[in-house]
């Protein structure tokens, strides 16, 4: 936003600052970092409770003559409208602004996430730093078909994990575009999957952001991207905005380059007390290395990959349309219609369970040398290579997804019994038509892990020994909510919140080749909230309370549920019994502050939360059939700890540190299948017993970070990140030795050339520290290591290698 020698006064901190900003500048921001509301009133003292007007708020209005104070709000619910003030919200504030993810000089939001608020962990799980998992409190929101997801997306209020699986494809988002990103926990309002908090992202337009910039940055690994974005506000009543970003590296591992090329634009109309926007988005990228490799291949060489081809192409436009009114001067209406379409491409080369036959070598078997593997016409393969050929497969899904929604929602602000009163309901009404193709076919395993395809086929699947044949299968998502929460002001210093959201989804899959997927489920629940806020003095607030939620089994899950018939998971669906949704109940409490200092604003928080799963869904593995496996209810698994940070925020210093601990353990006891050492030799399995950790979410997490202007125009800056160990994947019974702990540097700088010039660069794992950021166990017996001989593998052990010591350079360009 452009100001001209306007004073900010923050009535959450008391500070004032005096800006005089140049073109194409973000907005200053505070207190938890959220983007301000200006808001027009009378002084405080005469405003109390003396008639039921509002405030008239503004989002990025220009200044009048008129008396002005900024008002710092937080969501409480998926709507795009005003929020709640901070000092109200009865859960912990975390948030990220458009600065924190410029200084990354990144295009994955999630880096910002990562640097800046204290519970979040990224995982590099596909091996591709473009398709993190963003782990939360114990909570995943994953681009991994198949992952279970318990973190919700919303971008502009429209949720956008995936219809078919929740996935969360992170690649897909404009991150230039992004105003603010806040991460609200506790509460229902947000819907499906919200078990462990909602993403929040608002994004910019042309009343918010004036000017433009470009953005060019290259560096290691063949790095080289660019972003430019424009926004204009046209006259008193019309503004535009448009961001383009595209990036190209070619990755650290073998075959692992990725392309991104991003657009999102917005059209807006405000006039009174009643703002329109139409904004657009479409993307088309694509990556490679999309797994976990070896230890031993690791050890020889970092870049190394295992199976290859392995390929994602993710393709997305979407059109929204919101509206703003307020009616009168404390009603507000807001409604939003929008359409999406989604595709995905997945091509996966494998290890396969088919094998020559041991009476007929010309002849492919499935699962042994003795049943036969079937094509496309129901009759036995021929082998179409050479006796003793290593065989693999080509595994290759198609997602196409197309989802329409409408959502309302009325804010009302009118006293209740001369107490000031906010209460919010809306509704959500999403449908989502998929239609899922998946094949398999048979190829050969070179030594260097790349299998060549043969042209041939597996064909349906048989009743008694699933293969991984084709499937095409059609379904439909219906997601209904009806949400309603009321914050009381008890006195001017506590206030009270309650609500809930009823849930309803509806769910049919449609089996295209014949009717073993073909299903109809139904699932509902209600999900209350209530909390309490209470300012201690006017910089220390004290807040407190619980909350429920849930996630329904997506299409995907229920898709694969059946043990006695396993699939492989993110490709092949064999079986369609019923499965339970997932209850999430938590209870949340902390103390949050700040305070004015000679050099700067200190900000602070402390917060312990606790997180109960019923019915949680895992992914479990069929031993000795690599990448097979099946979705389950597992019963009971608690996630629970502390979040703490302190910051101080002044103009030539800004200084963050958080620290983390997350302790999550499964309640209930579970026999899983697992390729461990430590499994059974006759069932292939392991005993998970109460209080067992749950793999792949490391107990502590420290995060420091540091900006100092040195001069008017040269900032430095660097941050640390400590991540411990934790179990890795298919260690449930915790009898491994943990993936080890690993500490990371950063460092950047940038200097202003001139007024609108500036230079950047930074440096990533300054000490080139080699480190893993995820683990599980893998079938050694599936392939040979051609690196030692052609022996088996001794370590169990499959790693996602984090990427070494990088440098990077750009410059970026306002006007």
């Amino acid at each position: 936003m452009r100001v001209r020698g306007l004073i900010i006064i923050s009535i959450s901190t008391g500070m004032v600052v005096a800006t005089d900003a140049a073109a194409a500048q973000d907005e200053e921001t505070n207190v938890q970092n959220l983007p301000p509301v200006e808001v027009v009133a009378p002084p405080p003292s005469v405003a109390k409770r003396t008639a039921p007007t509002r405030p008239v708020a503004r989002i990025g209005a220009p200044s009048s003559a008129a008396p002005k104070t900024r008002l710092y709000v937080y969501p409480t619910a998926p709507g795009t409208g005003r929020g709640l003030d901070v000092d109200k919200v009865p859960s912990a504030i975390n948030a990220v602004d458009a600065s924190q993810i410029k200084r990354t000089g990144s295009l994955n939001v999630t880096d910002a996430l990562r640097d800046n608020i204290a519970g979040v962990n990224i995982t590099e799980v596909t091996g591709n730093p473009f398709q993190p998992d963003v782990e939360f409190r114990g909570f995943v929101a994953s681009p991994v078909v198949g992952t279970p997801q318990g973190l919700a997306v919303y971008q502009n209020g429209v949720r956008i994990n995936e219809a078919f699986s929740d996935a969360v494809n992170w690649d897909l988002i404009p991150t230039a575009a992004i105003r603010s990103v806040t991460l609200v926990t506790n509460n229902p309002a947000f819907g499906l999957n919200a078990l462990g908090g909602a993403l929040n992202l608002q994004m910019k337009d042309g009343f918010t952001y004036q000017g433009a910039e470009v953005d060019v940055m290259g560096g290691s690994f063949g790095r080289i991207q660019g972003s430019a974005q424009w926004g204009k506000q046209v006259d008193q009543n019309y503004a535009v905005y448009a961001a383009l970003e595209g990036l190209r590296d070619n990755g650290f591992r073998n075959f692992s380059q990725s392309t991104v090329r991003r657009f999102y634009g917005d059209v807006g109309y405000r006039a009174g007390d009643s703002e329109f926007h139409v904004n657009m988005g479409a993307a088309k990228n694509k990556f490679g290395a999309s797994a976990t490799v070896p230890a031993e291949l690791l050890d020889k060489y970092w870049g190394a990959t295992y199976t290859t081809p392995q390929t994602t192409s993710n393709r997305v436009g979407y059109l929204n349309l919101t509206g703003k009114v307020d009616a009168t001067p404390t009603w507000t209406f807001e409604g939003s219609a929008r359409v999406r379409r989604f595709e995905q491409n997945i091509v996966d080369g494998n290890p396969t369970d088919v094998e020559e036959c041991a009476a007929d070598a010309t002849l492919l078997c499935f699962g042994d040398d003795t049943s036969p593997a079937n094509g496309a016409g129901g009759g036995q393969l021929a082998n179409p290579y050479a006796p003793g050929t290593i065989l693999g497969a080509i595994d290759r899904g198609s997602i196409r997804s197309s989802t329409f929604g409408v959502s309302g929602q009325a804010t009302n602000t009118d006293q209740l019994f001369g107490h000031d009163n906010r209460f919010v309901m809306g509704s959500t009404y999403d449908a989502s038509v998929t239609r899922y193709n998946a094949s398999s076919e048979i190829g050969s395993m070179g030594e260097n892990y790349v299998v060549s395809g043969s042209g041939v086929f597996l064909g349906p699947t048989p009743a008694a020994d699933p293969v991984a044949g084709p499937v095409s299968l059609r379904t439909v998502n219906q997601y209904n909510g009806l949400y309603a929460m009321d914050t009381f002001n008890v006195t001017d210093a506590f206030a009270i919140t309650g609500g809930g959201r009823f849930n309803a989804a509806r769910i049919s899959l449609e089996d295209q080749l014949g009717t073993a997927l073909n299903g109809y489920h139904t699932f509902t629940r209600f999900n209350p909230i209530i909390g309490g806020t209470y300012k201690i003095t006017p910089g220390l607030t004290a807040y407190a309370g619980y909350s429920e939620a849930n996630r329904v089994p997506t299409p995907l899950e229920l898709g694969c549920a059946d043990p006695a018939r396993p699939c492989l998971i993110a490709a092949f669906l064999v079986a369609d019994p019923p499965l339970k949704q997932v209850v999430s109940k938590t209870v949340e409490a902390g103390f949050r502050g700040t305070k004015e200092l000679n050099i700067g604003t200190l900000g602070w928080k402390i917060g312990g939360f606790r997180a109960t799963n019923h019915d949680d869904i895992m992914a479990v593995p069929v031993v000795g059939r690599t990448g097979f496996g099946y979705f389950s209810n597992v019963g009971r698994t608690r996630r629970q700890g502390l979040e703490a940070e302190v910051n101080i925020k002044s103009p030539t210093l800004q200084f963050q540190a958080s620290y983390a601990f997350v302790d999550a353990r499964f309640l209930d006891p579970l026999e899983l299948g697992s390729e461990s050492p430590f499994a059974d030799d006759a069932s292939e399995t392991i005993q998970v017993r109460p209080g067992n950790q749950i793999p792949a979410i490391p107990r502590h997490r420290v995060k420091v970070g540091v900006d100092y202007a040195v001069t008017d125009v040269w900032k430095v800056g660097g941050n640390a990140l400590f991540v411990s160990s934790q179990y890795i994947v298919g260690d449930e019974s915790n009898q491994f030795a943990k993936l080890p702990s690993y500490t990371v540097f950063n460092l950047h700088t940038s200097y202003q050339v001139a007024k609108n010039i500036q230079l950047y660069g930074r440096v990533d794992n300054i000490f080139d520290r080699r480190y893993a950021t995820y683990g599980q166990f893998f079938d050694r017996e599936a392939l040979p290591n051609f690196t030692n001989g052609g022996n088996d593998f001794t370590d169990p052990r499959s790693l996602s290698p984090a990427r070494p010591r990088a440098f990077y350079a750009g410059m970026r360009v306002t006007f």
